[in-house]
């Protein structure tokens, strides 16, 4: 059956976007591209040889979120953590360069700035290697976030935990921001990490990808019934209001504790790239329902959103612009 979803609604709450502010708390990452062209093999080893054309850095993990929110028209805050070297600075003039609030960024000189470098020809991946800490932050580090936290929630619509697994979110910062958050009665999204599922209890949305949700809910997600099995799962475990499961070019299927479950077809003509599509949809969700707009509504808003970002090569965000006309043109394009 189609999705019921009112356009002139869609498109009044982007035009919202503006007034919304929202705190992004998570792992903050540089994402380096060196892009370039294939055309022999190493006679050293049996690789592919890749001649430089050019060298792009983008935001990346939380700092893609806020690059996404700002992008779509949004005021965001980051709070996270970064290191003391060369690629900190780099993601701090750009967040600055955005006009996005970084104050809440907390150098740790026992740790590398995470940078993610993807080495890419003829637009497919040919190569990625990390630079980074995964550990826990030290006390003194933690306490510093969460004391940021607690001075800008006030200032806030919503909050989005980003976790990628690099030692930001724990157990401590996710009860204290429960805490600030059920005082404010603030929406708390999550993009999630499987290996942190338990932390993540009784917050308003989750939106893992499909393996992220098999793993999560302990499932085997090979049919529908497996995917609504893994969904309500999920909500019961962690007490959470809804899920929202990314499905790549099935598009979504959102589950809500005290509603239905609706599975939401992509909109997408190509998919070339889902490199920080996690990071749109979140945003756009987040945004949606800051700016008045209910679940379903917000899902299906970022399931546009998704739909462009994976259409490019590269990490990227979606402009307000770009997402009216998609939504205009869907009755076209959004099909059962």
């Amino acid at each position: 059956m189609p999705i019921d979803y009112h356009i002139p609604r869609l498109l009044a709450a982007v035009d919202r976007f503006p007034q919304v502010k929202v705190m992004v708390v998570g792992d903050v990452m540089m994402d380096v591209f060196i892009w370039g062209r294939v055309e022999r093999i190493s006679p050293e080893a049996p690789v592919p040889v890749v001649d430089v054309v050019k060298e792009t850095r983008h935001l990346g993990g939380a700092a893609n979120v806020v690059n996404n929110l700002v992008s779509a028209g949004g005021q965001a805050l980051l709070a996270g953590v970064v290191g003391t070297d060369r690629q900190a600075r780099q993601v701090q003039k750009m967040l600055a360069d955005l006009g996005a609030d970084a104050s809440g960024l907390v150098p740790d000189p026992d740790r590398p700035t995470t940078t993610k470098t993807r080495v890419v020809a003829h637009a497919q991946q040919v190569v990625r290697f990390d630079r980074e800490k995964r550990l826990p932050l030290g006390r003194e580090v933690n306490d510093k976030v969460l004391a940021f936290l607690d001075e800008t929630a006030a200032a806030v619509d919503a909050v989005i935990v980003s976790d990628y697994g690099k030692g930001v979110v724990t157990q401590k910062l996710m009860t204290g921001l429960r805490r600030i958050a059920r005082t404010k009665g603030q929406v708390v999204a999550v993009d999630p990490k499987v290996n942190n599922f338990k932390l993540y209890e009784k917050v308003t949305v989750i939106t893992p990808n499909h393996h992220e949700a098999a793993l999560g809910s302990g499932l085997v997600i090979d049919s529908e019934k497996a995917l609504e099995r893994a969904g309500r799962k999920i909500i019961q475990d962690l007490d959470c209001a809804s899920v929202l499961i990314t499905r790549g070019e099935q598009g979504m299927s959102l589950f809500e504790k005290n509603g239905p479950s609706t599975h939401i077809p992509t909109v997408a003509r190509e998919v070339f790239d889902v490199t920080g599509a996690g990071d749109t949809v979140i945003a756009i969700l987040t945004l949606g329902l800051a700016a008045g707009l209910s679940l379903l509504e917000a899902a299906v808003l970022a399931n546009f959103a998704a739909g462009i970002v994976v259409g490019q090569v590269g990490t990227s965000a979606v402009t307000a612009q770009e997402l009216k006309e998609s939504v205009a043109d869907g009755p076209r394009r959004l099909k059962p």
